[in-house]
This record gives structure tokens, sequence and C-alpha cells, in this order.
């Protein structure tokens, strides 16, 4: 079909933003996943292989990516802030959605989950178009059958209706890999077919619950399939380039929340009009470069200000670094930083007295996991890698050679074979962090620390009694309740 809007010029914008998902699809080389659609959409656009989150949670790194820049340089790096302070951003900095609307684009916000989990409150609102004239299936953290559609058609007609004129730039948001995983009936993946990361015991928990996040990239590619399928069929995708990318990576222990590749490094392809096919890119790429290459396209000009490159085009600026941050997430306080190049990855942690498993309701109602490695390290089962996250702390550097070691496990900081590397990165790190004025440099209010200490003590007692369980149930006992959870799942 023809596309429905006039502007020969200004393509639509689409951005289809995956929550928690890391490099696990087919055309990446995972095993035992079957992922169809974007491994059709990756081979008739660009997949870039090495595109960062800036942070490993949501919140964090969205606020990043709709900005262009690093959360820390607009005070935005603790998970879940300002939620009622009506923090603004600083001035002159604005949202991609800004932006558009103010080169004649409609913002609207589609997708199962309308998720505008930002850190901070937008000066104007953020989208023209949501839940009165866009619908779409879906809710909070449910997730809509697998056949139902996902764009309303009546809804869709009043959009055309209302801005026919106009090109969009719009975000379509699939929570499906946030967990509660899916169980894929027409596709499962034998738990013995999958590969686990070294940093992982090789149990049945373990293999059952990365099968199960596998079975749920499917269904998110499949969601992903049919909403092509609709915007041929609306008649947009001629004139419009289309943005797939992760939020941030995996929702699994040692990735989500942590600096290692397995929480930052996502899958990114870029597809449609004027894009080239079948090319696999695998040049540094920040998702804050995302925003200005879309501004790009857009033919607007890219401030200055804003830290993202425009990662294609005339205007196309290579990246020597990428940069990433962990604050406060949930009620676990924390500050790490890092810099990474195409090879060598290096950590700096500002706490190192503290232990990677400082206590986070999320990950403790969250990742059977957890609980298999507190059983396995107090039986002292694990293996040195495995046993490497259960340290009482933490080193105050680590240097990764993540070509040679992408489980990042061989920590090479105190190698003076490694000491050049070492030091070249350690200042890159300390130069930007002064270069963008690094914000979580100061304390956090002691009154928002207060609230999410309380607020995540409540939930995690709460959601452990209504599953019947004990606040201080032990490693054991957790197991066995992981063990039906996970059975239940794969029905």
């Amino acid at each position: 079909m023809k596309s429905t809007h006039p502007s020969a010029t200004q393509p639509n914008i689409i951005w289809v933003v995956l929550e928690d998902i890391s490099l696990d699809l087919a055309y990446n080389g995972t095993p035992a996943v079957k992922t169809p659609n974007l491994d059709r959409i990756a081979s008739e656009g660009v997949s870039y292989s090495n595109a960062f989150a800036t942070a490993a949670v949501c919140s964090t790194a969205r606020s990043a990516i709709f900005t262009g820049m690093h959360a820390t340089s607009i005070g935005a790096q603790h998970h879940r802030s300002h939620l009622s302070d009506n923090y603004t951003l600083p001035k002159d900095v604005r949202m991609v959605s800004e932006y558009m609307r103010d080169a004649g684009y409609v913002s609207l916000l589609m997708g199962p989950k309308q998720k505008t989990d930002f850190n901070f409150t937008p000066t104007v609102n953020a989208f023209d178009a949501q839940d009165g004239e866009v619908k779409y299936s879906g809710g909070a953290y449910t997730h809509a059958p697998i056949d139902t559609k996902i764009l309303d058609k009546s809804a869709w007609k009043t959009y055309q209706k209302k801005y026919a004129d106009k090109p969009f730039f719009t975000q379509i948001n699939y929570s499906e890999t946030h967990r509660t995983f899916i169980a894929d009936p027409d596709d499962p993946i034998n738990p013995k077919d999958v590969k686990l990361p070294s940093y992982y015991p090789d149990h049945e928990i373990t293999r059952r619950d990365w099968a199960l996040y596998l079975e749920t990239v499917q269904t998110v590619d499949k969601k992903v399939g049919l909403l092509f399928d609709e915007l041929e069929e609306a008649g947009v995708l001629d004139n419009s380039i289309v943005f797939i990318f992760g939020d941030h990576g995996r929702a699994m222990l040692r990735d989500k929340q942590w600096l290692y590749d397995g929480g930052l490094r996502v899958p990114l392809i870029v597809w449609g009009k004027g894009i080239p096919a079948n090319q696999s890119n695998d040049t540094l790429v920040s998702l804050i470069d995302i925003m200005p290459t879309s501004m790009d396209l857009a033919g607007i000009k890219v401030p200055q200000y804003i830290e993202g490159k425009v990662m294609f085009g005339p205007h196309k600026e290579t990246r020597d670094y990428v940069y990433a941050h962990k604050d406060r997430c949930d009620e676990t306080d924390d500050r790490v930083r890092a810099v990474r190049d195409n090879q060598f990855k290096y950590i700096k942690n500002f706490y190192p007295e503290k232990p990677y498993t400082d206590f986070n309701a999320y990950k403790n109602l969250q990742y059977p996991v957890m609980a298999l490695m507190n059983k396995l390290h107090a039986q002292g089962k694990l293996t040195p890698q495995q046993a490497l996250f259960m340290a009482d702390s933490r080193p105050p550097e680590e240097l990764y050679d993540t070509v040679n070691d992408p489980d990042e496990v061989n920590n090479l900081a105190t190698d003076p074979a490694y000491k050049t590397q070492l030091i070249r990165l350690r200042n890159q790190l300390s130069l930007w962090q002064t270069q963008t004025g690094d914000m979580g440099m100061v304390d956090e209010d002691p009154k928002e620390i207060q609230y999410w200490d309380d607020f995540f003590a409540k939930h995690y007692n709460q959601t452990m009694l209504e599953r019947g369980l004990s606040p201080d149930i032990s490693p054991d006992d957790y197991l066995i309740w992981w063990d039906k959870f996970l059975t239940e799942l794969g029905k």
C-alpha cells in the first residue's frame, strides 16, 4: 500500500522498544531460539552488534534515550527518582518528541504497554496522541495473546483523518521479557539445548528459567511480526524508518542493574526508507545516539549540547568509547561507572565494600537463580567464576577483555601486562565524568533514599506473604517454591 501522508521528505520515525533483552536472537547466533521476524527485518536493514545502553535499568536508560543525554548529565541517574517532586530537565534540554513536534511531526505513544518511565517530569505533554486516539491491547504488566491485534483500526482511522497531513514519530513498547516470562507452546525450547554464561551454575533451575526467557523472546518476535503486518496494511511502512532496540539487557542475575555486557549490550536494528539492506555493523553505538540520528533523518538540526552522536549518513560521528553508570536501583544504593571500547571494559566501584548481592527486593522476588546461587554458595559448590558474584566485597577497579572473555569473569585490573589499558580507560572515564558533570557524584537526598527503603521492604514482605512464604525463607525452601512456579509457567 502507498503511504497515507503526503510528505516525501520527512519519513515516519518508529521506535520499537523491547524491554530487558540482550543479543539472544537467532540472527546473532543464539542456539535454540527462533526469531524469524527479527531475523528477516535485520536482513532487510542494518543490525548493530555493539549497541549499548547507558544504564542497565529501565527508567534511567529511557531517560537517556529520550533526551540524547546520559542520565548522570541531567540528574536522572537514580532509578525511579523524582516521582513526587516535579523535577524537570535542565534548561534547554528537551525530549525527542518535542523536537519532532516542532518539525511538524505528530508524536504518538503506542504499544501493548504505553511506557513513559522517566526520572523527570516533561515540561510539556510528551506525546500528542495516546489512549484517546490510538489504542492498543494489554496493560501494565499483562501480555496480550499472540493473535490479538496491536493496532485498533478505528482509532488508527481517527488518527489518519485528524493528522493526515503530518508524518509521525512513535514509541511502540513491548514489555514481555521484563518478567514474568511466557512459555511459547508453539515452539517450546528444551532447557538442555540452551547455552548458559559461565557465571551461572549449570543446574536445571537455571536452564528452565533461561529457556523460558528465550521462549518469551520468541513471543516478542511474533508480536513484532504482527506489528509490521499491521503497519504495512495501514500503508505507512513505505515512508517509515524503524529502530528496533532493547532498553537494556536481559532480566537475569548479574545482567540487569549491572554494568557487564549482559546488562548493557542490546540488539539494535534500523530498517526502512533509505536504509541499506543486509548490513551488519560492529561499530560502537550508544542508545543515546538513536535520538540525534532520528532527528537527523527528519531533517532536524541536532543541538550541540546533545551527547548522542548521529550513527550514519552525511553527519555521521564515530565513537571510540561508550559509557555507563549504576546508581540507586530501587532500594539498593550504589555508585558504579564504566567505559568500554571495542575490546576492553573498565568498571570503577565507588563502594567496593558493598557486596554484588546487596539485598534487592526485585531480584529476590523475580530471580530463581538468586536462591539457587545462595544455596550453592553456602554449600561451596559454585565454580570460581560463579563465586565471584557472591563475594562480600568488590574490587575497586575491574578490567575485562570482552573479546577473549565475553562473560567478563577474568579481572585484569591487577595484571601488569594490562597496565596501559587500565590507565587509559581509567583516565577516559575520569575525563568523561568531568566533561559531562556527573551529577551522580552528589549523594541523593536521604529522604528519597528512606522512601524507597521503606517502599521495597513493605513490597517484599507483602509479596512473600501473598505467595504463602516467609520473608525469611531459607534458600532450600525458596527453591522448592521456584521449582513449582517454573513448572506452572512452562505449561
